[in-house]
C-alpha cells in the first residue's frame, strides 16, 4: 500500500525524536557561576571542614552564596548568585586557605541528576559565547640552561677520559652558569679545550691561572642560549598541548607570547581547577641509583652525590648525582594495581632509548637499590594590598622532591615496568597522565590567571540568536503560507531537526560559537531546500495528471536523488573547511556537517512519516499542497 511505513520504522523515528529530546533537555537548565575548590595534588581531600573555612571567608567578605556541597571524595563547589561575586568570592576564599588549594571559577551544572545519569551533558560553548579560563605561563628559561650545562659537564668529563685526559676535582657549575674545570698543567688543559672546541662550539672558552692551578672557563654563547630556551619553549608548547587533549577541552588556544611565555585559554572549561592543576603541573620522573655506602663515607664531594630524602617512606636516603633515565624518556603511562598488594601503580613504557640507558644501568647493578623521585615544582602566590586598597600579586616557585619508590634492582629492566609506593589511584592517575602528555624541558609558573568574557560582546551574541530566531520565524510562515498541510508537517520536522542537531552536538561534545550559529541558520535553510523540493515535485506530478497517493509517493521518492547529491557536496565542503580551517571557521564546519545529517533524516523520514500518517492509507480527492 502507498504511503505507509511498517510499524517498526515508526517505532524507530519516534526512538530517535525521544532520544534526541532527552539529549537537547540539559540546555534548557541554565548553570550557576560557583567557585571551585580542589588541592594542589590528587591526593588532597576536601572535606566539609575545609568547606566551613571558605563559607567562613565568605560570610566575613559579605558575599552571598548557596548551595555548597562537599563529599570528601573531589572538589568541593559553592554557587553565588553573580559573576562580580564570583570573581571576589575567588579572591576571598584562596587568601582563607592558602597557596595548598586551588580555587577557581567554575560552572555549577543545573543538569537533573536523571539525565546526567544517561549521560545527557548541555552543549559546549566558545569564548565568543561563553567565554573561558585564560592562563600567562612564564618557562623557566634559566633552569632549562642550568639543566643543559649539567648535562653538558658530565659529557665533557666522559670524552675527556675517553681521551686520556686528565682532571682535577669536579667539574663546577656556578649560579651565573659558569662551568669550570681545573686540571694538572698546560698541556692537559689544552688537550680538554681542544675537545671542547670541536664538539661543543658554542661555549666560549678562557684558561685562568689561579693559585699555581689551571683552570678551563666554560660559558655559554647567545646562539646556544637561545637555542636552549627555544628548545624549552617549543618543548613545552607540544606537552601543554597534549594535557590540554587529555582534558578534551574544545577548540583550545596554547601559543607562544614573547620569548618564554606560554598563552593557554580554554573555552566552555567546565572544571578550571582541575585545568589549572594539570596544565600547571611541572612534575618531572627521575631514577637515580643509590649511593654506595662505603663510597659515600670516604668522601661524599669526591663522588658529587645528591641527598634525597623522603622520611616518611623510606628515611634517609643517598642517591647518585647522575640520573639513570627522566621522564622525557617514558613513551607511555597506565595506571593499574599490584596484584599482590592491591596498591595503585603506574605502568611505564619507554622510548627506545630509555629501555637500552635502562637495560644498561640496571644489568650491572643488580642488587643495589634504584630510587625514583618525583620532582614537583609548585607555584606560591603572595597577596599584597596597597595603599589604594588594590590588590597585587607575586609569584614564586618552590621544588620540592619525594621519593616514590626504592627497590632492588632484582633482575635487568627493560622498555616495561611498573612504579609503586604511590598513596591512591587519583595520584597514580595524575601521574601517569602527566607522563603520557610528555615531559617539560623546564618548569613553568603561573604569571596570570583570569576569565574571558564574550569576545565579540553580549549585544552581538543576542544579535546572532535574534537571527536563528527570525530566520526561522520566516520560514515557518513561508512553509504555511505556501504549502499548507504539508508545509505543517515541513514545520514539524524542522523542528524536530533543530532538536536533533542540538542533542548530536552535545552528545559529542561539539563546541558551539558564533559562527556555528550562522551554520545553525544555513542548516534551516538547506532543511527546508530538501522540503520544498518534494512538495514541488509532488506539485508537478499532480499537474501530470498522477492520483494523490500516486503523486505523493513519487515526489519523496524521485526527490531523494536530488537531495543527496546537494547535501553531499555540501557535506564534502564542511570536511574540506574543517581540515583546514582553525578556531572559528571549523566551529562552522562542524555545525553545517551536524546539521547536513540531521536535516536527511528530518527532511526525508519525518516529514514523510507525517504525511503518511495524515493522508496514507485513506482516499484522498484532494491535496492541501
Amino acid at each position: 500500500m502507498l504511503n505507509r511505513y511498517p510499524l517498526w520504522k515508526y517505532l524507530l523515528i519516534l526512538f530517535i525524536v525521544v532520544m534526541g529530546a532527552l539529549y537537547a533537555a540539559p540546555n534548557l537548565y541554565k548553570p550557576d557561576p560557583a567557585i571551585q575548590i580542589s588541592g594542589e595534588s590528587s591526593a588532597m581531600v576536601i572535606d566539609q571542614a575545609v568547606l566551613n573555612k571558605a563559607t567562613q571567608a565568605l560570610d566575613d567578605a559579605g558575599i552571598e552564596y548557596f548551595g555548597g556541597t562537599a563529599t570528601g571524595e573531589g572538589p568541593a563547589l559553592i554557587r553565588v548568585t553573580s559573576l562580580e561575586a564570583q570573581r571576589q568570592a575567588k579572591a576571598a576564599v584562596q587568601r582563607a586557605l592558602g597557596d595548598r588549594f586551588v580555587v577557581a571559577l567554575n560552572q555549577a551544572s543545573n543538569t537533573p541528576k536523571w539525565l546526567e545519569s544517561m549521560g545527557a551533558q548541555p552543549m559546549k560553548l566558545g569564548l565568543d559565547l561563553s567565554g573561558g579560563v585564560h592562563f600567562l605561563m612564564e618557562v623557566d628559561t634559566p633552569s632549562a640552561i642550568a639543566k643543559r650545562l649539567e648535562s653538558l659537564a658530565d659529557e665533557m668529563k666522559s670524552k675527556w677520559r675517553e681521551e686520556s685526559i686528565r682532571y682535577e676535582g669536579r667539574v663546577a657549575i656556578s649560579d651565573d652558569n659558569v662551568v669550570q674545570a681545573r686540571f694538572p698543567d698546560q698541556e692537559e688543559l689544552n688537550k680538554a679545550a681542544a675537545v671542547v672546541r670541536k664538539d661543543y662550539p658554542n661555549m666560549l672558552r678562557e684558561d685562568e691561572l689561579r693559585d699555581g692551578k689551571h683552570y678551563l672557563i666554560m660559558t655559554m654563547g647567545e646562539p646556544g642560549i637561545a637555542e636552549i630556551e627555544d628548545y624549552a619553549v617549543a618543548q613545552n608548547l607540544a606537552t601543554l598541548r597534549n594535557r590540554v587533549n587529555e582534558l578534551g577541552v574544545s577548540e583550545p588556544i596554547v601559543q607562544r607570547q614573547g620569548r618564554n611565555r606560554i598563552v593557554v585559554e580554554l573555552p566552555g572549561v567546565q572544571d578550571t581547577a582541575e585545568a589549572k592543576r594539570i596544565i600547571g603541573k611541572t612534575a618531572n620522573l627521575e631514577f637515580r641509583l643509590e649511593a654506595d655506602p662505603d663510597s659515600l663515607a670516604s668522601s661524599r664531594e669526591q663522588f658529587n652525590y645528591r641527598s634525597e630524602v623522603d622520611q616518611r617512606r623510606f628515611g634517609p636516603a643517598w642517591l647518585e648525582r647522575k640520573v639513570m633515565i627522566g621522564g622525557s624518556n617514558v613513551s607511555h603511562a597506565s595506571t593499574g594495581f599490584d596484584p599482590q598488594t592491591g596498591q595503585p601503580q603506574v605502568n611505564i613504557t619507554l622510548d627506545s632509548e630509555g629501555g637500552t640507558k635502562m637495560h644498561r644501568a640496571t644489568r650491572n647493578n643488580i642488587g643495589r637499590r634504584m630510587g625514583v623521585l618525583f620532582i614537583d615544582y609548585k607555584t606560591r602566590t603572595e597577596r599584597t594590598i596597597d595603599e589604594n586598597g588594590e590588590e597585587h600579586f607575586t609569584y614564586s616557585q618552590d621544588v620540592e622532591r619525594s621519593m616514590i619508590s626504592l627497590a632492588t634492582i632484582q633482575a635487568a629492566l627493560g622498555v616495561q615496568f611498573r612504579i609503586t609506593g604511590l598513596d591512591s589511584p587519583a595520584e597514580a592517575s595524575e601521574l601517569a597522565l602527566l607522563l603520557r602528555s610528555g615531559a617539560l624541558a623546564a618548569p613553568m609558573y603561573f604569571v596570570q590567571e583570569s576569565t574571558i568574557g564574550p569576545s565579540l560582546g553580549a549585544e552581538n551574541i543576542k544579535l546572532g540568536v535574534i537571527s536563528v530566531q527570525l530566520g526561522l520565524g520566516f520560514v515557518l510562515l513561508f512553509m504555511l503560507v505556501f504549502y499548507r498541510v504539508f508545509g505543517l508537517a515541513a514545520n514539524i520536522a524542522l523542528a524536530v531537526n533543530m532538536m536533533l542537531l542540538v542533542a548530536v552536538m552535545s552528545i559529542v561534545g561539539a563546541t558551539l560559537t558564533l559562527p556555528g550559529i550562522a551554520g545553525i541558520v544555513l542548516t534551516v535553510g538547506m532543511a527546508v531546500d530538501a522540503n520544498v523540493l518534494i512538495f514541488s515535485r509532488i506539485r508537478e506530478e499532480l499537474k501530470n495528471g498522477l492520483p494523490s497517493q500516486s503523486a505523493i509517493n513519487s515526489g519523496f521518492e524521485r526527490a531523494f536523488t536530488t537531495i543527496l547529491d546537494a547535501n553531499l557536496t555540501t557535506l564534502i565542503v564542511a570536511v574540506i573547511l574543517y581540515g583546514v580551517g582553525s578556531g572559528p571557521v571549523k566551529g562552522f564546519a562542524v555545525t553545517l556537517a551536524i546539521g547536513i545529517v540531521t536535516s536527511m533524516f528530518s527532511a526525508i523520514m519525518v516529514t514523510r512519516a507525517i504525511v503518511n500518517l495524515i493522508y496514507g492509507g485513506r482516499r484522498v480527492e484532494k491535496l492541501w499542497i
